[in-house]
């Protein structure tokens, strides 16, 4: 696995149950802010079950994908009270 993607799984796990960010938000958080879309492909590529990826968003608010399974992504959110 790449630094990069280390770097942004670590970021979305320290998004707080109940809160997201958007794409461009985890790479600016991880000093990459034209990287966004990048992010997104690690994010998607994610297997790893500890980290929340629901929790990104993209940044007009709409949900963007999970792993093919946008229902999923909503769903879990719902649990999480955000709307």
């Amino acid at each position: 696995m790449s630094e990069f993607a280390k770097k942004v799984l670590t970021a979305a796990k320290r998004i707080p149950r109940g809160q997201t960010r958007s794409y461009k938000e985890v790479a600016v958080a991880i000093g990459q802010s034209r990287a966004y879309r990048a992010v997104a492909s690690v994010l998607a590529k994610n297997i790893d079950k500890t980290v929340p990826c629901h929790r990104v968003i993209k940044s007009d608010g709409s949900l963007g994908g999970y792993n093919g399974l946008r229902g999923e992504k909503e769903e879990l959110l719902r649990r999480e009270k955000i709307s």
